[in-house]
C-alpha cells in the first residue's frame, strides 16, 4: 500500500517538472512538521533531481536500479547506510549506490532539507520497502 502511494505521488510530481538551470534553495521552503514533503525540480532520461524535506523518519529501502547522491542543504540527522549509522549536517554529501539498504531519522526536531539526485530517471517506483523489524 504504501508503495503505492508513493508511486503515485512521485508520477503526479513529474507532470509538473520543468528543467531549470539554476535554482535558489533557501527560496524553496516548507515546514511538514513529522512528515516528509518531495518536491520534484528537474528530470530528463538519465536523473531526477528532488529537494526533499524531512520531518519524520524515512524507513529502509533500497532503489534496486538507481544510484542516489544526497546533499544535506539544512538540518541534521542520522543515517544509516547498508547498516552503518552515522550523523549527518548540512554540506554533506552520500552516495547510495544501487541496491544499498538506508534510511534517515531527522535529528533535534527539526526539518531535515536536502537535495536528492538519482540515476537514471526516477518514476518512484523502484523504491523497495525493507522490514528490519
Amino acid at each position: 500500500m504504501h508503495k503505492l502511494i508513493l508511486s503515485t505521488l512521485f508520477i503526479s510530481l513529474f507532470s509538473h517538472v520543468t528543467a531549470q538551470t539554476h535554482l535558489n534553495t533557501d527560496t524553496i521552503s516548507d515546514n511538514p512538521v513529522n512528515k516528509i514533503l518531495v518536491r520534484a525540480v528537474a528530470s530528463d532520461s538519465l536523473s531526477s533531481t528532488f529537494i526533499i524535506f524531512i520531518g519524520d523518519e524515512v524507513k529502509p529501502h533500497y532503489h534496486q536500479f538507481h544510484t542516489e547522491n544526497v546533499m544535506v542543504i539544512e538540518g541534521e540527522g542520522e543515517m544509516s547506510l547498508d547498516g552503518k549509522i552515522f550523523k549527518v549536517k548540512k554540506g554533506d554529501l552520500i552516495v547510495i549506490p544501487a541496491g544499498t539498504i538506508h534510511s534517515v531519522l531527522p535529528l533535534k526536531g527539526k526539518t531535515l532539507k536536502v537535495i536528492s539526485v538519482q540515476s537514471p530517471y526516477f518514476d518512484g517506483s523502484d523504491r523497495i520497502l525493507v522490514d528490519q523489524r
